[in-house]
């Protein structure tokens, strides 16, 4: 499947940083087309995206991931140009080559081998692409599964092509994610002269020990699959930048990663009655990212498990860990959902890479995880 790798270096070469597609998906859509693919490009805003299916019934398998990547950062701290794929020593450099384009060369090419092989399978395949992963994530896969829900199509499993394995290919398999909570808090005071504490209010003095009990506060103990809930104070910014005022209001950002064991209401409801316990002055702002979600032993883990195995021999470990993906908007549909890609070591970073000889061995397992779900199925 050196195919796999050709894709994958066409894809590099499109200047894709979010919410830009710079043409990766049409190159997409075409290998998908040619193999009886019926391809929708959904636009909105200034996001791309598509939806891709092949098959008239039966259980629907689909692929997702995105096509844009994060900025690359400073140009001449790079080896080779980002947008310029080249192979050094077995590995592949260029930005998105781990996160996620390699994937999505494997999944076309797994497609391709396994229609080749079963022109007329029994099931659906489908492909939930967005140019909106590394951005806000309005206007991209959320919009897609809209666009679903009002044709009426159930996703009943679902691989996301993020970059899950740790140390080689096949490792680790996501098979869910921590949600994310995150707060802007507003603590108010008087400001004043710092010679005249008594004429003041100083919050940041009055928010501290908030804080500090909020940080040590024990959210919950986690379960088989999750870690326990963690909160991490990300910015605290207060002041006139002045030595001699005491500041009026203190800001504080603050997120949580939360377990399966707490819902986001009842962090809410935690955080501030801790903050009223300690009789703040305080506004604060939430923003809700994702729910955590969890994909326990059935159908799709199996097959990615026994796939894995059979291409590489190794066991993979069901994981929680890490950041968010779009698989958050994906299950609550009622999909099964896993994260299955290359090693993660690199990505986001300067010089991101992956090993080449990995990609066609993705390929392979994903054309396991389709054969063995579809064909097993009938």
């Amino acid at each position: 499947m050196e195919k796999t790798l050709e894709l994958c270096r066409d894809l590099i070469r499109c200047a894709s940083v979010t919410p830009e597609d710079a043409g990766c998906q049409v190159l997409m859509m075409e290998r998908l087309r040619a193999l009886g693919f019926t391809c929708v490009e959904l636009k909105f805003g200034d996001v791309s995206n598509f939806w891709a299916e092949r098959g008239e019934q039966g259980p629907l398998l689909a692929f997702a991931g995105h096509t844009d990547v994060v900025p690359t950062g400073p140009l001449d701290r790079w080896d080779s140009p980002p947008f310029e794929p080249h192979v050094r020593d077995g590995l592949l450099y260029g930005r998105g080559s781990a996160d996620m384009k390699g994937s999505l060369a494997a999944m076309v090419i797994a497609c391709e081998e396994f229609v080749a092989e079963h022109p007329r399978h029994p099931g659906r395949i489908g492909f939930l692409i967005t140019s909106d992963e590394e951005g806000p994530a309005v206007d991209g896969t959320v919009k897609v599964l809209d666009y679903l829900r009002e044709k009426g199509t159930a996703i009943d499993w679902c691989v996301v092509g993020e970059p899950s394995s740790s140390e080689v290919l096949g490792d680790v398999i996501k098979n869910g994610r921590r949600g994310s909570l995150g707060a802007v808090l507003t603590v108010r005071g008087v400001q004043g002269h710092i010679a005249y504490p008594h004429l003041a209010d100083n919050p940041i003095h009055r928010a501290l020990p908030a804080l500090h009990a909020l940080a040590s506060e024990v959210w919950d103990e986690g379960n088989e699959f999750f870690p326990p809930t963690a909160l991490q104070i990300s910015n605290i910014n207060g002041g006139t930048g002045a030595t001699n005022v005491i500041p009026g209001e203190v800001q504080v950002l603050f997120n949580f990663r939360f377990s399966t064991e707490v819902t986001d209401a009842l962090l809410r409801q935690r955080t501030e009655a801790i903050l009223r316990a300690h009789q703040l002055d305080y506004s604060i702002d939430w923003q809700l990212s994702g729910q955590p979600f969890l994909t326990p032993r059935g159908e799709l883990v199996d097959a990615s498990v026994a796939s894995i195995r059979a291409i590489t021999g190794l066991t993979a470990e069901l994981s929680t860990a890490g950041g968010t993906s779009d698989g958050r908007f994906i299950a609550p549909t009622g999909a099964q959902v896993v994260e299955l890609g290359p090693v993660n070591a690199t990505i986001h970073k300067l010089n991101e890479h992956v090993l080449a000889a990995a990609l066609p061995q993705l390929a392979e397992i994903y054309k396991g995880i389709i054969t063995r779900l579809l064909l097993q199925a009938v």
